[in-house]
């Protein structure tokens, strides 16, 4: 069972350590209690699929700690700064382009060159961001398909010891996730209701905003049925030697491994070959998984071939995402 501690400055210094080294923390906010780790650090957003059991990777939300700080990730448009002047801090997410440095980890945007961020309207939580000095990814910290949890023991009852620790500040105000709006296209839609009204959003923005599901777009946030990155080059599966041209995106030791026509895999050059994780730690692979695509995503390779991944833990959501890519190719 994860421990949970009363807000104080220690706790709070002692949660950013924990961020800091990889860990998760149990993070109040005004909406629901978010599972907190660094959005940076790609194998601490491996655990938090992991300890929510999501059966796919999504993006998930990057919590910040004012619009200053969102503007070092994301392209901040004019509608953007209008939208977090009005309602940040505050239970408002807005989806953006995500800017080029913004070091935010590839896992947690799910490949996507947009970013979902939030300023939350919690003391607390804006505390434990400051401290930990990173912007921090913090779904509901719930198993996924369960009820969002908005008191520590529902945290406690729902991940069981998959968080370090447990920030205790009693239960969340709005009691409900935030309403996300998408502005990184031209027309702006709300991804998904929240305490924040449609009505609102268009007030402040001078433009009818509607629900994206009556626009039949491609959501990029948690909640909906997600649009998620593919490779434009065919990805091959469960490969256990390579055809020429193809790239490889290994897991584990490539020492049998040979290219048809003579060759091994070793031996290709650095362009051509990724490893999700040498060691076969799962944990990594996620952390690497859209990265290592993008970088063999070339024009010159024929195909992406990819060996087998456990069908296992993360291994499961590892293999969801691999599928889709392959069908999309």
């Amino acid at each position: 069972m994860s421990r949970i501690v009363t807000v104080n400055n220690q706790a709070i210094a002692e949660a950013a350590e924990i961020i800091k080294s990889g860990g998760l923390v149990g993070m109040p906010t005004e909406t629901v209690y978010g599972l907190a780790g660094n959005a940076r650090d790609g194998a601490a957003v491996a655990k938090i699929y992991e300890a929510k059991g999501r059966p796919a990777f999504n993006p998930l939300i990057v919590h910040v700690p004012s619009a200053a700080a969102a503007a070092e990730i994301a392209e901040m448009d004019d509608r953007a700064r209008n939208l977090a002047s009005a309602f940040w801090p505050g239970p408002l997410t807005l989806v953006l382009a995500r800017r080029a440095d913004a070091g935010i980890s590839e896992l947690a945007t799910a490949g996507l060159d947009t970013v979902a961020v939030r300023v939350p309207d919690h003391k607390i939580a804006r505390a434990l961001i400051t401290a930990a000095g990173v912007p921090l990814v913090a779904p509901s910290a719930n198993k996924s398909g369960s009820l969002s949890p908005t008191t520590p023991s529902h945290v406690a009852d729902g991940l069981g010891d998959g968080a370090n620790m447990i920030l205790a500040d009693g239960a969340c105000r709005v009691g409900l996730e935030s309403t996300v709006v998408d502005l990184s296209g031209d027309v702006p839609f709300i991804l998904r209701p929240g305490a924040i009204t449609a009505e609102e959003v268009s007030r402040v923005l001078g433009v009818d905003v509607a629900l994206a599901s009556e626009n039949d777009v491609n959501p990029k946030s948690p909640g909906m049925l997600l649009k998620h990155y593919a490779p434009d080059a065919p990805v091959r599966l469960n490969a256990i030697d390579l055809e020429a041209g193809e790239a490889l995106l290994a897991f584990g030791s490539i020492k049998f491994m040979g290219v048809k026509g003579g060759g091994a895999a070793a031996d290709l050059p650095e362009t051509q070959i990724r490893n999700l994780s040498e060691d076969g730690d799962l944990h990594e692979a996620a952390a690497n998984l859209f990265a290592m695509l993008k970088d063999l995503d070339r024009a010159e390779h024929s195909k992406i071939a990819v060996m087998t991944v456990p069908e296992n833990g993360l291994g499961v959501a590892i293999n969801d995402r691999l599928r889709r890519a392959a069908q999309a190719g």
